[in-house]
């Protein structure tokens, strides 16, 4: 086997510790480390899948290895994060658990991604590395709205939450993908919107507004759909 095979395997596998080193983190109590680690692994994400495309060494293997990465990495370790929050608003509450349907919604997305033929250029449902980053970047955001956090001093807030976003993950809602085929501005409009978007917000509020950004993709994506059907 030659040796640039290994190149993307190796990457998704720096992924996957990223995600390890994540959960060792947010079981330390930092949770605010947390999104520094699923950014990395977003990285590494991003590397493997463009180098195994560049090398044109693309196979079963890595796409099934990517996806157990992806399951740690986007699944486990956000999943963690919000039990985290939550049991700290109400030490020792079972109802903490009941956050813990991020993961097991994130394994199935990542399972139904793996054999659904219509996510080329749209993705179907909220993928797993913006969910993580949503809930990853929340603590960031509280800490310049004060007024969202004192919602979320109530585990019931933290429940739905991880309800809404775990149906989101598996929803049959069309979104919008940065896979430009073309760099028209008319066929890509909102591409160019998000992106725009989210550099704005990045620069404005840096980590806290990531999850605005998350809220701007979905309400974009919404847009288009209705736009479309017109």
């Amino acid at each position: 086997m030659k040796l640039k095979s290994h190149i993307p395997n190796t990457l998704t596998l720096l992924n996957l510790l990223s995600g390890i080193i994540g959960i060792h983190w947010v079981i330390e109590g930092e949770i605010f480390s947390a999104a520094w680690f699923i950014i990395l692994s977003a990285f590494f994400d991003f590397l493997d899948g463009f180098a195994a495309r560049m090398l044109q060494v693309t196979g079963e293997l890595g796409k099934q290895l990517d996806s157990l990465a992806d399951l740690v990495s986007f699944g486990v370790l956000p999943g963690f994060v919000l039990f985290s929050m939550c049991e700290q608003v109400s030490p020792g509450s079972w109802l903490a658990y009941f956050t813990l349907t991020i993961p097991l919604f994130s394994a199935l997305r990542l399972a139904m991604f793996n054999l659904d033929t219509r996510q080329s250029d749209r993705f179907i449902g909220l993928p797993t590395p913006a969910n993580a980053l949503f809930i990853s970047t929340l603590p960031y955001l509280f800490t310049q709205w004060i007024d969202l956090e004192r919602f979320f001093l109530t585990p019931w807030a933290y429940l739905v939450l991880a309800g809404v976003l775990s149906f989101l993950l598996v929803a049959e809602i069309p979104l919008i993908a940065l896979k430009f085929k073309n760099f028209s501005f008319k066929k890509n409009v909102f591409r160019y919107v998000l992106i725009g978007f989210g550099i704005g917000l990045i620069l404005a509020f840096g980590l806290a507004g990531i999850p605005l950004i998350i809220l701007s993709y979905l309400i974009l994506s919404l847009v288009e759909n209705s736009l479309s059907k017109a």
